[in-house]
């Protein structure tokens, strides 16, 4: 399936693209840093932060950095 697909067949049934995303990425930045979804996303960090500040979320001081050691 491609992307575009996809919105199409959410449009039909309708349910709007918008609104999916944004709940879908506010779930996300609940559950993972910010900076992490952010990259996985292709998306840049200060929309996830800001949308993690919105959401209510606990990630605003993850520190990216190696934590095995």
């Amino acid at each position: 399936m491609h992307p575009n697909s996809l919105t199409e067949l959410i449009r039909d049934i309708g349910i709007p693209g918008t609104a999916v995303r944004t709940s879908a990425l506010r779930q996300l930045v609940l559950q993972a840093p910010a900076p992490v979804i952010a990259q996985a996303l292709g998306s840049h960090a200060k929309t996830t932060t800001r949308v993690v500040a919105q959401a209510g979320g606990t990630w605003n001081r993850y520190a990216p950095s190696d934590h095995t050691q």
